[in-house]
């Protein structure tokens, strides 16, 4: 627990979304939650419901939520884009853009999500980072304002929805060559892409590789030829990668699971035959198992050439 530590300024932000520039003095008299996040890590968006909700159900009592979209990837820092994430995950409390990292180093943050508690002195009395501890977080926001109700009810579907915890045991796996594991290169090849168009099938858990015509760079492997494709094995029940497109756009893709088209176990962004369309950097759910969740091998097939991705995510 932190004491007497001030809200640190907000000054810095590249931008401002749902509100003019605001600082800490000027929200000194409110309870302020101090969100980090950035669009496509999928632990944001699992906490996305509940900050929503808290922001909702207690703005008259004084609390104020704050949003600091600090990017990870560079496509994130793109104006638009944020502003489609805020819409789409219908988030209508104030964003501060902070693409120059000032708001998350005056702060000394090094997580998304984080969150920091400050009271209506602006002085933090708690900061939590990663996901869960939802009920003590309310509580805490409820003491802070003064006020004692039944907690929200969060329903979280789609992307948003809960991990499998018990079954989640592939971790986030990045593909540049900066803080990546290097891709395997299939079986019966000299290098690590080739062209070819069947997946390994010697890949363990937490092991991926490309087929065809790719470019590795610092955060991202960038598919040069249509046909290309990316397969990682996993153990999970849900499949994300996170994805943007070149200059031509948009860039269809299809999803095999084992092989197959994945019918029930399709993502979210992805039809039932395993087709998905990518039109803009986020993150994608390509994968929910339906039953029994076990290893899987998935396959991710561009049809144009193009498309950037960046890391596989698990739930």
């Amino acid at each position: 627990m932190l004491t007497r530590v001030h809200m640190p300024p907000l000054a810095g932000a590249t931008g401002w979304l749902n509100t003019d520039p605001l600082s800490s003095a000027a929200l000194r008299g409110h309870v302020v939650l101090v969100e980090f996040w950035t669009l496509t890590c999928i632990n944001w968006l699992r906490t996305a419901p509940y900050i929503r909700a808290w922001s909702r159900a207690y703005r008259d009592d004084g609390l104020v939520v704050v949003g600091v979209h600090t990017p990870e990837f560079p496509f994130e820092r793109d104006l638009d884009s944020v502003r489609a994430a805020t819409e789409e995950r219908r988030i209508d409390y104030p964003v501060a853009l902070d693409n120059e990292y000032r708001i998350w180093r005056s702060f000394a943050n090094h997580y998304w999500p984080a969150l920091y508690f400050v009271d209506a002195d602006g002085v933090i009395r708690d900061e939590y980072s990663g996901e869960g501890r939802y009920e003590e977080s309310e509580r805490l926001l409820q003491r802070l304002l003064s006020v004692d109700r039944a907690l929200v009810d969060v329903d979280a579907t789609g992307v948003e929805a809960e991990a499998d915890w018990v079954d989640l045991r592939t971790p986030e796996t990045y593909l540049g060559g900066e803080r990546g594991t290097p891709p395997v290169p299939p079986i019966g090849s000299a290098g690590a892409c080739p062209s070819t168009p069947h997946p390994s099938s010697g890949l363990r858990p937490g092991q991926w590789s490309l087929h065809g015509d790719w470019s590795v760079g610092d955060e991202s492997v960038q598919v040069r030829q249509a046909g290309g494709s990316i397969v990682i094995r996993f153990h999970a029940r849900d499949a994300h990668l996170v994805l943007a497109p070149g200059v031509l756009q948009p860039i269809p893709f299809r999803v095999l699971l084992d092989g197959q088209v994945p019918e029930a176990s399709h993502g979210v962004d992805v039809a039932e035959d395993g087709t998905g369309v990518l039109r803009e950097g986020r993150l994608y759910q390509l994968v929910r198992q339906h039953g029994q969740v076990r290893d899987r091998t998935l396959e991710v097939q561009f049809l144009e050439a193009g498309a950037d991705a960046y890391a596989f995510t698990f739930g």
